[in-house]
């Protein structure tokens, strides 16, 4: 019995960006080739060109395969903060620090941007921000953090600067030292948010 043609197709998706995962992964993606990974997958370059366009649209396929799976990874971690604002605070070193992963690492924070530009401009980069506006509207409504911040201007430079640690982290050559210096500056710059005791500005 022939499998349903929607079925078919996403096997074959799957098998695709599994293969230039592994790829990506070890070698990298200036050094993966079509060919390579089509083969290991039981396919061919046609099947490639229909499903992702070319190399760059699967590494687009891969990055957002990986990105869902930190975001849970991400929100894992986060529920089990005691209060909101380490809810907050764990939701952006905890990404930080997957950049010590080696996938992670080369695809995420050093591929990716090479590639396909600043991250901030990928199409996962608005839900982020918009999740960083709510939390950080609510710190604000509950008198955490000070009354004066603009929640999507502080989401948005919060967003460049966790990306931009990362990326710092996946390219340097100690990652493990940098990451710790990096989370360490990383929470002193959110503890600048939160309100101080006594008259506040308005």
């Amino acid at each position: 019995m022939h499998k349903p043609r929607k079925e078919m197709i996403a096997e074959t998706r799957a098998k695709l960006i599994a293969a230039a995962r592994h790829a990506f992964g070890t070698i990298g993606y200036a050094q993966a080739s079509m060919d390579d990974f089509t083969a290991s997958a039981g396919l061919t370059r046609g099947a490639l060109y229909h499903h992702f366009g070319d190399k760059k649209g699967l590494l687009q396929a891969v990055i957002a395969e990986i990105d869902g799976e930190m975001a849970a990874h991400v929100n894992e971690v986060a529920s089990r903060a005691p209060t909101r604002w380490q809810h907050f605070v764990d939701e952006c070193t905890t990404y930080i620090e997957m950049a010590l992963e080696p996938e992670i690492q080369r695809i995420m924070f050093r591929d990716g941007p090479a590639v396909l530009g600043d991250p901030a401009q990928w199409p996962n980069a608005n839900a982020c921000i918009a999740s960083m506006t709510g939390h950080l509207t609510t710190l604000q409504e509950e008198g955490v953090v000070v009354s004066s911040l603009d929640p999507e201007t502080a989401s948005r430079l919060i967003n460049g600067a966790s990306s931009q640690a990362a990326q710092r982290i996946a390219n340097s050559n100690d990652p493990e030292a940098t990451s710790k210096k990096v989370v360490t500056a990383f929470k002193q710059l959110l503890e600048g948010l939160l309100k101080k005791p006594g008259p506040q500005p308005n």
